[in-house]
């Protein structure tokens, strides 16, 4: 029972039982990848919880974390056969079920085992920079994700809700993580990022304890409506509270998406039910790994919020639990 990390575009890493263990009346061994994220998010920590958890506890289980880009890429690791789990966002898997922008011709039977929390998109500059709203980027240096990133998707969104063209309203536009994009200010070669994902993000956290550097999250709850118009309503409002990070002295009124744990439809039932019946019971566990695992409820296993099918196993295993869904 293992716990590695593969860079997910590497060696396919499936989901496959072998066969017989070593001894007479072993469990079959059984190898479980599972896309995460940049190691600057909560995807990357919590699905190493997740890895370390099952590994140990499901007879057999070997689970591997994989880095990847973020959700999009997830989803199309999970469609290729090459991760057997994602964390992802909702939108990125409704997109990928419907086979729609990065996944036209090519859809994706993702189905959901849990909601897990909400991802909220934090654009992150600094004082120095003089940016105070989204508008105000315009001829700014601005990273707007890394490529494969649900972070991209709902920054063109955004910017497009906002009337900024994001191939031509910027001084230069980056694909950059957000440790990547937290250097790049250090190094004054950008003024600001996007980047989605659970709270308090470790690479925020360290921009805005850096010396000499005055954080500064700009507003962008305001342009949901619009969004929610043209895209459906994946999407909702929700404040990151002063004080989350260093030197944020306001709060900051964001766009919020949920977080689902994906796997094909094809997963057997037995091994859904185990995964689930093993992550529920150490929950405490992964919540010390990262308190965003605290919102990970069952009041919050809801059909809305999944944004695609459940898979018919984990259906079966909340509503025992007594999710109302």
């Amino acid at each position: 029972m293992t716990i590695t990390r593969r860079l997910a575009l590497g060696a396919p890493a499936l989901l496959v039982g072998t066969g017989r263990g070593r001894a007479q009346g072993t469990a079959p061994a059984t190898q479980l990848a599972i896309a995460t994220g940049t190691t600057g998010g909560v995807y990357y920590p919590l699905g190493g919880g997740l890895a370390n958890i099952l590994s140990r506890n499901i007879p057999g289980m070997s689970a591997t974390v994989e880095t990847t880009g973020g959700s999009v890429a997830n989803n199309q690791l999970l469609g290729a056969g090459r991760v057997g789990m994602i964390f992802s966002q909702v939108d990125a898997c409704v997109d990928a079920v419907n086979g729609v922008d990065r996944f036209r011709g090519r859809p994706v039977k993702v189905r959901a085992l849990a909601v897990i929390y909400s991802n909220r998109m934090q654009v992150v500059t600094t004082a120095a920079s003089g940016i105070t709203s989204i508008e105000g980027m315009k001829g700014k240096r601005v990273a707007t994700g890394a490529p494969g990133s649900a972070t991209e998707v709902m920054a063109f969104r955004i910017l497009e809700a906002a009337g900024l063209d994001k191939d031509k309203d910027f001084r230069a536009r980056e694909r950059l993580s957000p440790a990547e994009g937290t250097n790049a200010i250090k190094d004054g070669k950008l003024d600001a990022y996007f980047f989605v994902s659970g709270i308090p993000t470790s690479a925020i956290t360290d921009l805005g304890a850096s010396p000499g550097i005055t954080l500064r999250m700009i507003d962008h709850a305001q342009f949901i409506p619009k969004i929610v118009q043209k895209y459906g309503p994946v999407y909702f409002p929700e404040v990151i509270p002063a004080g989350t990070y260093p030197g944020q002295t306001v709060d900051n009124h964001q766009m919020s998406v949920a977080n689902i744990i994906g796997v094909l439809e094809t997963m057997p039932d037995a091994l859904v039910t185990q995964i689930l019946e093993t992550t529920w019971k150490a929950k405490a566990e992964l919540e010390q790994v990262h308190a965003e695992a605290r919102n990970f409820t069952l009041a919050g296993q809801k059909t809305a919020a999944a944004g695609v099918p459940w898979h018919p196993a984990a259906e079966a295993f909340w509503k025992a639990k007594g999710a109302t869904l």
